[in-house]
């Protein structure tokens, strides 16, 4: 039962949802094979690297090479399946899902991280909401998009919030991996609600 609830786990499916969200984009703009590659990897790690390299730390990703492997696996695997020729409203809602995974995953990955780092609740929440859409941001800004979290769903919002739980969690010794998998699926639900319904933060009036 603790196997199952390793944070190891929480972390590879937000690796491997993060590779599918990049593969979808990629596929979409009609990239090439390398090119969809480097989206979905980009997407999978960028966030850890941007994390890692705030806090003065050689990238994971150097040591391990999981979460590579992770990503190489889940882009074979969909290209071998041809998940890009599904129909366009399933491949929206993959991709919502997909991406809506790996935020929350990553968010309480990065946060994680300020924890074991006994930063404060700043650094901890700004640790998971960097580790959860920088991969995001590079992907958006290399395919010449408008990332989410600049003007739409809710995204960093849940990033933040599901952190900052984690925090206050620790704070009254409840983290854990059942307390990792309950922010998941409640930050999960938030953003996967939050889209549905169409959820945005005030905007500027023009």
């Amino acid at each position: 039962m603790n196997h199952l609830l390793s944070f190891d786990w929480l972390y590879l499916i937000g690796t491997i949802s993060f590779s599918i969200s990049g593969y979808l984009i990629g596929a979409r703009k009609q990239y090439d094979l390398l090119g969809i590659s480097i989206l979905a990897l980009l997407t999978a790690i960028g966030g850890g690297l941007i994390r890692d390299a705030l806090v003065g730390r050689l990238p994971a990703i150097f040591i391990d090479a999981g979460p590579v492997a992770a990503c190489f696996t889940t882009l074979a695997f969909a290209w071998l399946i041809k998940l890009h020729r599904h129909s366009q409203l399933f491949l929206r809602r993959a991709f919502i899902i997909a991406d809506s995974i790996g935020l929350v995953a990553f968010s309480i990955a990065g946060a994680q991280l300020g924890l074991n780092l006994e930063l404060n609740l700043f650094g901890v929440a700004f640790l998971g909401f960097i580790t959860a859409v920088g991969g995001g941001l590079v992907r958006d800004m290399m395919v010449n998009e408008v990332p989410f979290i600049l003007h739409r769903d809710f995204y960093g919002t849940v990033s933040i919030v599901v952190a900052t739980l984690l925090f206050a969690a620790h704070q009254f010794g409840a983290s854990g991996g059942i307390t990792h998998w309950a922010l998941f699926l409640f930050g999960l639900a938030l953003r996967l609600i939050a889209h549905s319904r169409d959820m945005n933060l005030p905007r500027a009036d023009s």
